[in-house]
């Protein structure tokens, strides 16, 4: 069974940083596997805003939104199972919950769209302050 479990949400000034963290369980190791990080802002759409192969083929793939590029880094310890979203430079309006998914990667995958992934966190919930 895969779960995915994130932290690392909180309460920030903006300019400030935060890591969030997911801790992905039951993929096999083997496959293409790719994870991202997706995010819904209250009366918004959920939004990709980064994604990465970790696994396989997919290793060497990684995406960013537009708005995140320069500020925002995903990256793997595979020894620990775990996907970090490092964010720097906070913006009010990068506040939202922020949810980590995972799937398997092929040539026809955009890692930033929420529909090629099969696996779901339950969130964790960034707050930005002006």
């Amino acid at each position: 069974q895969v779960q995915l479990v994130e932290s690392g949400g909180g309460a920030v000034e903006a300019g400030g940083s935060l890591r969030l963290s997911c801790v992905v369980t039951g993929l096999t190791s083997f496959n293409n596997n790719m994870v991202g990080w997706f995010r819904r802002a209250p009366g918004k759409e959920r939004d990709g805003v980064a994604g990465m192969g970790t696994s396989g083929r997919a290793l060497n793939n990684a995406a960013y939104a537009a708005s995140v590029i320069d500020r925002f880094t995903i990256s793997q310890d595979s020894a620990k199972n775990t996907v970090y979203l490092q964010m720097n430079s906070l913006k009010p309006e990068d506040t939202a919950m922020y949810y980590c998914a995972a799937g398997t990667w092929t040539l026809f995958t955009q890692l930033l769209r929420a529909s090629d992934y099969t696996y779901w966190g339950q969130g964790t919930q960034v707050t930005v302050s002006s």
